[in-house]
């Protein structure tokens, strides 16, 4: 008999961080089978100039994050540092909208959100011009681009409050997986996570054989730089939607 579920007999591999149960029961609703395998770990930044840089954060007039990871991070902080979200003076700028629920959890009112979730579109869109400005900070991972400080025109302090770590411990059970099953789908969400198989899986089993989804135009392209085709590069920059393009594209 059979089965109309569009994921069925799928295995769909999530290779980055902030995996929810939402993302997984989704993808186990539609009839798929989730593993997470990650190819990087994040760890928040504690040096001894948190404290300093928190109260200087606290009275910015703008406060700018790009990622989950950063959010948690900045959470960290406040509740180490004895801070709250009523001391907070900045006005609220993120990218993406998992992102901005992040920081409506802890409280915060996001005043700017880009049309699409990219750095580009963030330094296009944002409604600030040259001399308006009195202070800026950035809230960032270590490997995040100069995009946002380079490309808004006036100036941008940074503050790194986390660090991604390439991991290779379920490299191994990553490529048996792709080996041994029919249908696989390896999810990519950063270009580290892309590095990490390009250097130590896909030299054993290359980039064919199993689907390759993209989110966002970053990893995309680093995909691309290392010979590999992707199938799945959803307009919009959520794992969800790469989830709905992939039940799209496997219904009859």
């Amino acid at each position: 008999m059979l089965n109309n579920l569009p994921l069925q007999e799928q295995q769909i591999v999530l290779t980055g961080t902030n995996i929810t149960y939402s993302i997984s029961s989704k993808i186990k609703a539609l009839g798929g089978k989730v593993y997470h395998l990650p190819l990087i770990t994040v760890h928040e930044i504690e040096t001894s100039e948190d404290s300093k840089m928190l109260e200087h954060a606290m009275n910015c007039e703008w406060l700018l994050f790009t990622s989950q990871n950063a959010v948690q991070a900045f959470s960290n902080k406040l509740a180490r540092l004895k801070q709250t979200k009523e001391n907070c003076l900045a006005k609220i700028a993120v990218v993406g909208e998992k992102t901005a629920q992040a920081l409506e959890k802890l409280g915060f009112k996001i005043d700017f959100m880009p049309s699409t979730y990219s750095a580009d579109t963030f330094v296009k869109e944002f409604p600030m011009h040259v001399g308006q400005l009195k202070s800026c900070l950035f809230l960032k991972g270590s490997l995040a681009k100069a995009t946002i400080k380079e490309g808004l025109p006036f100036p941008v302090e940074e503050w790194t409050v986390y660090e991604t770590i390439q991991t290779t411990e379920h490299a191994s059970a990553l490529k048996d997986l792709i080996e041994q099953s029919p249908v696989v789908t390896v999810i990519f969400a950063s270009p580290s996570a892309v590095e990490v198989f390009a250097k130590h899986i896909a030299p054993e089993i290359g980039w064919n054989g199993f689907k390759i989804a993209a989110i966002g135009h970053v990893t995309e392209t680093a995909l691309q730089n290392v010979g590999a085709a992707v199938d799945i590069k959803p307009e919009k920059y959520t794992m969800m939607a790469i989830i709905d393009e992939l039940a799209k594209g496997e219904e009859l």
